[in-house]
């Protein structure tokens, strides 16, 4: 008995060395795992990051901010409920440990990743524990990040002059505490703000400022990214082609650096799409929006809605009405009004009624944002010239017009003479509309942006034909039928018009019609939207062209020729 508790004692003994050695080679082992989690954080080796604290987190061993960090890491490589149960944590167990400033930013955080995410209720619940948690903190750097969001909140309301207060607000408190975060994104929502003002010469700057740093690889990554994210949309907004391409061009070599980050890989992909596409490479455009849709799916809806509208917009002009059709659906799904591309996407499909109603309402609903309005008025000063529309057809460029002045963007001045001189061309004017769509072309060569020369040159052969130069007008639209093949586009009703007889301009084949109808001088400028002297000029055009003297000779020569159909109006 004696002997055998002595043994047991001594196998208890030796079971406990074995245990505590064990032990400590788990503890050992695990301090390895965590402190190579660490270091993988801080190479942004964000898997291997998030793998590594998901193992150490199984032993209990993860701190707060290990949890924080394990939250970080997962969401750059797009693991979004892996980081939301984190940062959760995080925010939990700084609490425990009376860290509100900390909470304050898990909290932050979370509000940001559940709204970006589509969960906005959830957000706005974190983003009022945020403020409260620093209501009564003395003032520190955490309390310029939740500016950012007051900063966007004020510039949706069109409240501009409240967004660029806090964006001073919020670069003061990064210049007195040291954190250039602050001051770059405080920089950058003062630069939108003033663009969103009007006053681009000031605000723009201010973006590139902000980018400039953003790209030094001073700032934390995930403001990088909104930075870049933020100056995007306003050259996307301000139609500015040039400063689009320039950065994205900078900013894709930071992206493919983070070979690892879902999100800002697919919000790269999603802008390098829009430029693809205005610069006529259609089938990348397209393959770069249904990846970024893809990746992130279940990660930000603002970002996947608008990578289905641009699909949509190369699909249209690819001539593929189905698939255009269906992504712009989604695009709608997920929150992104689907306009202006599917009121054109009705007029490509012969619905001009449904086109004019739909950018109608569009407009209608759209009454502060005057870059979101111009876009629109792009797109309406074409329907309304389809529909035969003059008068809105001018309506509209006159503000497109006016906001291209007031911005100086490079693509929306491309956008304002363009439509300029289609509506000049439309009411009769062709020797005023010639200069202009001259310097419209000459913009979109400039720009490399193939498809809008060849719209332009299309115009431009309709102006050189009213002038008698059929020759001209020959060069412009054989040039534009090779650049509409190359870019794989359905080529408009324009590229394709049989020439009229006799060298007839296509606004003299109509006031034709009218005169073969009956019509006066004054219904034909009431129908056409015309001056009487506009239409008494074009009739003195049409019978020297034809060799004729009067109004019942024309008539004839109309019905001999087949151009008396009903007239348009």
């Amino acid at each position: 008995m004696t002997t055998g508790s002595n043994g047991s004692a001594r196998v208890a003994r030796l079971r406990g060395t074995r245990v505590a050695a064990i032990g400590g080679a788990v503890v050992v082992e695990a301090a390895g795992e965590l402190e190579a989690a660490r270091s993988a954080f801080g190479r942004r080796a964000w898997t291997d990051a998030r793998d590594g604290f998901i193992r150490a987190r199984a032993r209990d061993t993860l701190t707060a901010d290990d949890h924080q960090a394990l939250a970080e890491s997962a969401w750059w490589i797009g693991d979004i409920d892996a980081s939301l149960e984190a940062f959760a944590e995080a925010y939990r167990m700084y609490r425990r440990e009376a860290r509100r400033r900390s909470a304050a930013m898990s909290a932050m955080y979370l509000a940001v990743h559940h709204t970006e995410r589509g969960d906005g209720a959830i957000g706005s619940g974190w983003m009022s524990r945020a403020h409260r948690l620093l209501r009564d903190e003395a003032e520190c750097a955490e309390h310029g990040y939740p500016l950012y969001f007051e900063i966007s909140s004020a510039m949706v309301r069109g409240c501009n002059d409240e967004a660029i207060t806090h964006a001073r607000r919020m670069q003061d408190l990064g210049r007195r505490f040291g954190d250039p975060n602050l001051l770059a994104v405080g920089t950058l929502g003062e630069g939108r703000a003033l663009v969103k003002q009007g006053r681009a010469g000031e605000g723009l700057p201010l973006l590139d400022e902000a980018m400039l740093t953003a790209l030094s690889d001073d700032l934390h990554p995930l403001w990088t990214g909104a930075v870049y994210c933020n100056l995007m949309d306003a050259c996307h907004e301000m139609f500015d082609l040039r400063r689009a391409a320039e950065w994205t061009r900078a900013a894709s070599r930071w992206c493919d650096s983070l070979s690892e980050a879902v999100m800002y890989r697919g919000i790269c992909r999603v802008h390098r799409a829009q430029v693809l596409r205005l610069q006529g490479a259609w089938e990348p455009a397209e393959r770069a929006a249904a990846h970024a849709a893809a990746a992130l799916a279940h990660v930000h809806v603002g970002v996947v809605a608008e990578a289905h509208y641009e699909a949509g917009e190369v699909q249209r002009l690819l001539g593929r009405p189905a698939d255009a059709e269906e992504s712009f659906r989604r695009a709608h799904e997920h929150g992104r009004d689907p306009q202006p591309g599917l009121a054109l996407l009705r007029l490509d499909q012969g619905r001009p009624d449904a086109a004019a109603a739909s950018i109608r309402a569009a407009l209608l609903a759209e009454n502060r944002d005057r870059l979101a309005r111009a876009r629109l008025h792009v797109a309406q000063v074409e329907i309304a010239l389809a529909t035969g529309d003059l008068n809105t057809a001018r309506t509209a460029c006159t503000e497109l017009r006016a906001v291209a002045a007031a911005y100086d963007s490079s693509g929306l001045r491309a956008e304002a003479e363009q439509a300029h001189g289609a509506v000049l061309l439309a009411g009769g004017e062709a020797e005023e509309a010639l200069a202009v769509l001259r310097t419209a072309r000459r913009s979109w060569q400039e720009l490399d942006a193939p498809y809008g020369v060849a719209r332009t040159r299309l115009l431009l052969a309709e102006a050189y034909q009213a002038l008698g130069d059929d020759d001209a007008a020959d060069l412009e639209r054989d040039a534009a039928r090779d650049a509409l093949d190359r870019l794989g586009a359905g080529r408009p009703a324009a590229a394709e018009r049989a020439p009229l007889p006799a060298g007839l301009t296509g606004r003299e084949a109509e006031v034709l019609r009218h005169v073969a109808a009956g019509h006066s001088n004054r219904q034909v400028a009431t129908a056409l939207c015309l001056s009487e002297k506009t239409v008494a000029r074009h009739l003195s055009n049409i019978f020297t062209k034809l060799g004729l003297s009067s109004r019942t000779a024309a008539a004839a020569y109309a019905f001999e020729r087949g151009l008396a159909t009903p007239p348009r109006g």
